[in-house]
């Protein structure tokens, strides 16, 4: 087989046939790890293959202040020793954040952002954003201290469709937010919709990034919705129509930097997911960085991945590139990671993509 080198500067490269690609060790700008016994249980496979996460701070109760955020990052690195993988930290925007401690805890390192949850939009938002008025200060104190704003992008009307949610929100909350404060950084977390890559592409202060998951990348509402309802492709933002899928594919693999890898691995217990009422989230971490292979190979664009997952993140942050690297293989027969992991609190389900897995992560 003989290797082609892409990118002297990065680094990567690839064999004739597509069979093995090796890129700078990726980074997810969008992580769940949850706490307690599913932390224990799923951090590992984030910190097998990332260098990085954005961490997500939706716990219960929310992560507020940055001495709680210091607290959890500390229950995070308990339960990864010596596992390479740095955890960066998030605050949850409520309606009586403090804006002086948001810029102390960024100031102090402990905080890399600021996660605005809509009230009500997605798991354990309750203590959320109802009145954006009423935070109008923590977004001119953050624009002046250049942290970084990330959106869940969803409107709750109860007159708006599930499937509506993320367009209406561009134009009713987040488009006069950034017009009020023009120099906030903001990336619009998890993008589900042609609307949204069209806004990110629209834009051109530098200022505004976005993420798209794997899940996203792969699903659309067919995949829950026809033949029976599959909970563990169920999520929030919602998959929509295959025009936004595809839509989001371009958007990922075609080479800008102002679209990057956030996971949105969200994992649950079985009991959770599969009840009458059950909770939003895909558990994607396993199988991360094999599925995203076989999309960017699928779209003629592998030698792209690595800019999508390892160089745009930092870019938009403002932060060194890993050095070290991860090698991708491929081989004729497919590979399973198991159906779960399992947990104290209960088994949580892996995703599946619906197709077999040939790309897997080369142990290093």
């Amino acid at each position: 087989m003989v290797r082609i080198t892409l990118d002297a500067g990065t680094g990567l490269r690839y064999g004739r046939g597509m069979d093995r690609l090796t890129l700078r060790r990726p980074d997810d700008w969008h992580l769940h790890l949850r706490d307690g016994a599913v932390l224990a249980a799923v951090a590992p496979d984030s910190a097998r293959d990332f260098a990085r996460a954005i961490v997500m701070p939706n716990l219960v109760p929310p992560v507020v202040t940055g001495a709680q955020a210091a607290a959890y990052r500390e229950r995070i690195r308990a339960v990864l020793p010596a596992a390479g993988f740095t955890p960066l930290m998030t605050l949850y925007l409520t309606e009586d954040t403090d804006p002086e401690d948001v810029v102390a805890a960024h100031a102090a390192g402990l905080v890399t952002a600021v996660k605005l949850y809509p009230a009500g939009a997605t798991t354990n938002s309750a203590s959320g954003v109802r009145d954006f008025d009423r935070v109008r200060g923590v977004f001119e104190a953050m624009a002046g201290a250049g942290i970084p704003l990330l959106v869940h992008g969803e409107v709750t009307d109860a007159d708006i469709d599930i499937f509506d949610r993320e367009a209406v929100f561009i134009d009713r909350v987040l488009d006069p937010i950034r017009r009020a404060t023009p120099g906030l950084r903001v990336v619009m977390e998890h993008i589900t919709t042609a609307e949204a890559v069209g806004y990110v592409r629209a834009d051109s202060s530098g200022r505004l990034g976005a993420t798209i998951t794997v899940h996203h990348l792969v699903i659309n509402r067919n995949h829950i919705l026809a033949g029976g309802i599959r909970p563990h492709y169920y999520c929030l933002p919602v998959a929509k129509r295959e025009t936004h899928r595809v839509a989001l594919v371009e958007a990922a693999t075609g080479g800008d930097p102002r679209f990057f890898l956030g996971t949105d691995s969200a994992p649950h217990v079985d009991a959770a997911k599969e009840t009458a009422c059950g909770c939003a989230g895909c558990y994607t971490a396993p199988v991360a960085m094999p599925v995203l292979a076989h999309v960017f190979e699928a779209a003629g664009r592998l030698d792209r991945l690595e800019g999508f997952a390892s160089l745009a993140g930092p870019a938009f942050y403002g932060l060194p590139v890993n050095e070290d690297r991860m090698t991708l293989v491929k081989s004729p027969e497919p590979w399973s990671p198991g159906a779960r992991r399992e947990s104290a609190d209960g088994p949580v389900t892996i995703f599946d993509p619906g197709f077999p897995l040939h790309w897997r992560v080369q142990p290093s």
